[in-house]
């Protein structure tokens, strides 16, 4: 449809008229998603049109399609600048009944939200997207939302979420949490000013249907219920976004404490709960994994402290559920064929790894799961199908990233202890993480565990002196290549491999290394000439 002529019409026709040309337009461009930059400028012209056309007076279904046609010209990033103004957000605000910079009383907006025709509810809708689209690709109007408080307004919505129609929540919550992400300074203010946590705290509880039986335990999901609806999934996967953006600077004080330990029992909630179909319950799961790794360390007992569901004797009465939902969970993501693992696997890997460094239950639980006492020796450690060999192999990914969490999970598992460590995965396996931490020679981590050891079987003790400490498990005899050498060809290879190591290394192909008292490594010459440490603690006569 020819825009030169959409915009001569616009001009002079009347709402009927202008109504049946843009629905024209929409419907020819309802599946564009890229422009042709020649008409660019025409585009321009018709974001102002549209704009002019919403600022009078014309009827809910004549709103509708203009914010339709705005909401697909809003797609281009560079045409925005009409809209991108105090006065064009404003208007877009006013329709989505968002009252930007204004304190609005929740029973008012309740009772305006509840009064809404089914056309003005579409139109608030319409609204709600092009803001989602605007601030997504218009810096500028980013700012003036901040300088409208906008966000005020999308907290006073939050207040009456439980009215909300369904598309009207998501896209509120959307647009929140793209100003949050996208517009850093706000997230103080929205925490502080605007009790936004709290908010979405409390959309939370409604939308997973939370009953809570103790201070900071949810009654535990009905096995024969439903799974959630889709809908609700939608809406709280949008206000876990939003809450992860609140959460990422530091709290305090014993307003957050209460409340980021509600939010913690409501991830634990969320992790017991099933969803429609399996990728969408593992969206959740990982969403949870987000916003439980931005919170303190020490909440994470909440996830293992439920008096009314009661625990496990073995592991001092804590239940362990949550904890073998994100055991199972960072498997899938293990398993998961050309996954972004840094993406994918990295927080849920930090996150238990995190937990069983400062929650000693968590740390035995999941060392059961993981490190089970060994028996079978004969085979590498990274070779396999258990999550033990899965973790192994991944301290040897090509991401460095990747590598060192598994490498520190699976480290914390074993106390920080280079002798533990080295039983489950071998000295080769191990080595980057050794050379990283300054244990090439041995020792521990800095920090402190409990004294509870772990037995080791009968078959590993009998099989421990046939173990190769470089690749974990028992070889098989090989051939001895020099045993029928004589002493003159033993010597004159001996000499042939030393000359080759010296000519790589005088081409800096290789460079020999060795490992420094300190237990790091460095150049091999240099570790040659370091003077010995006196031991102070010797005995002298």
């Amino acid at each position: 449809m020819d825009l030169n002529n959409i915009l001569s019409q616009l001009e002079t026709a009347s709402e009927e008229d202008i109504e049946k040309l843009l629905q024209q337009y929409n419907v020819e461009n309802t599946q564009t998603f890229t422009f042709d930059p020649k008409e660019e400028t025409l585009r321009s012209k018709l974001c102002h049109s549209v704009l002019t056309v919403l600022g009078r007076q014309v009827q809910p279904s004549c709103q509708k399609t203009c914010l339709e046609t705005l909401r697909i010209l809003s797609r281009d990033k560079r045409v925005l600048a009409p809209v991108a103004t105090k006065e064009g957000m404003l208007t877009l605000a006013g329709m989505a009944r968002l009252q930007a910079g204004e304190e609005q009383d929740a029973d008012q907006k309740s009772s305006q939200e509840q009064t809404l025709s089914e056309e003005n509810k579409r139109v608030v809708v319409e609204a709600l997207k092009c803001l989602c689209n605007v601030v997504y690709n218009s810096p500028a109007a980013q700012q003036v939302c901040v300088d409208v408080q906008l966000v005020r307004g999308l907290c006073a919505s939050l207040a009456t979420a439980r009215t909300w129609p369904h598309e009207v929540g998501l896209f509120t919550l959307r647009l929140l949490f793209l100003l949050s992400a996208l517009q850093p300074a706000v997230r103080g203010l929205l925490r502080r000013e605007w009790h936004a946590v709290r908010l979405l705290t409390e959309v939370l509880e409604h939308t997973l249907d939370v009953r809570w039986v103790g201070p900071y335990e949810a009654a535990r999901p009905d096995p024969q219920a439903m799974p959630m609806p889709a809908e609700n999934n939608e809406r709280a996967m949008e206000a876990l976004k939003a809450m992860f953006n609140l959460t990422l600077s530091e709290t305090g004080g014993e307003e957050d404490d209460h409340q980021l330990r509600l939010i913690a029992a409501i991830l634990r909630h969320l992790l017991m709960l099933k969803t429609e179909t399996e990728e969408k319950t593992e969206e959740a799961h990982s969403h949870a994994v987000n916003l439980l790794n931005n919170l303190p360390v020490s909440y994470l007992d909440v996830l293992i402290d439920v008096p009314v569901q009661g625990g496990q004797e073995k592991y001092g009465g804590k239940n362990m559920d949550a904890i073998e939902v994100l055991l199972d969970f960072m498997e899938k993501r293990i398993d998961k064929q050309g996954s972004n693992y840094k993406e994918g696997l990295t927080p849920v890997l930090s996150l238990l790894t995190e937990g069983s460094r400062h929650h000693r239950e968590i740390r035995r639980y999941i060392k059961a799961q993981v490190l089970p006492p060994l028996k079978d020796v004969k085979s590498r450690p990274e070779i396999g199908t258990t999550i033990r060999n899965k973790l192994v192999r991944l301290m040897t990914h090509v991401d460095m990233g990747v590598k060192q969490t598994a490498a520190e999970f699976l480290f914390v598992l074993c106390k920080e202890s280079v002798d533990n460590l080295l039983k489950y995965t071998g000295y080769g396996n191990a080595a980057g993480l050794l050379a990283a931490r300054g244990l090439l020679g041995g020792g521990r981590g800095e920090t402190q565990y409990s004294d509870d050891e772990d037995s080791d079987t009968e078959e590993y003790k009998s099989a421990k002196p046939f173990i190769n400490p470089i690749t974990g498990h028992v070889e098989e005899p090989m051939p001895n290549p020099v045993e029928e050498m004589t002493e003159e060809q033993k010597e004159y290879e001996a000499e042939k491999l030393a000359n080759m190591f010296d000519k790589l290394s005088r081409q800096h192909v290789i460079r020999p290394m060795g490992v420094k008292l300190d237990g790091t490594l460095a150049p091999l010459e240099e570790t040659l000439c370091s003077p010995p440490e006196e031991n102070s603690d010797s005995d002298s006569d």
